[in-house]
């Protein structure tokens, strides 16, 4: 079993923690999706806020040297997605976190329970 993405996320995680990212959730994806192993969704509330934890996702990515294969969104800080291949990170600002509502378009997958 491949544990790297795994650990990845739990790094994420942590990143966007300790960025003060709002209601952090963790979707598991396996089996349910070939785009990623992981959704990690968090939003922000201030466009400098999400630029931050974003900003902080690709440090962390960048310590560990895992490729970013995408940034989308950064400039217009509303919905920033970070694309590190097993994980994909959802930066929202709050209002569009709420209209956009990933957590129901994929609603099969698990919540991971976070510790």
């Amino acid at each position: 079993m491949n544990q790297a993405p795994d650990l990845l996320m739990n790094e994420v995680v942590k990143a966007v923690e300790d960025k003060k990212a709002h209601n952090v959730v963790v979707l598991n994806l396996k089996g349910i999706s070939l785009v990623a192993d992981y959704f990690v969704i968090c939003h922000g509330n201030s466009d400098t806020q999400v630029q931050a934890i974003a900003q902080e996702v690709r440090k962390v990515a960048g310590e560990r040297n895992v490729p970013l294969r995408g940034l989308e969104g950064f400039d217009a800080a509303r919905w920033v997605l970070v694309d590190l291949g097993d994980v994909i990170v959802h930066v929202f600002h709050r209002d569009e976190r709420e209209y956009y509502n990933i957590e129901r378009l994929w609603s099969d997958a698990k919540v991971v329970e976070l510790v």
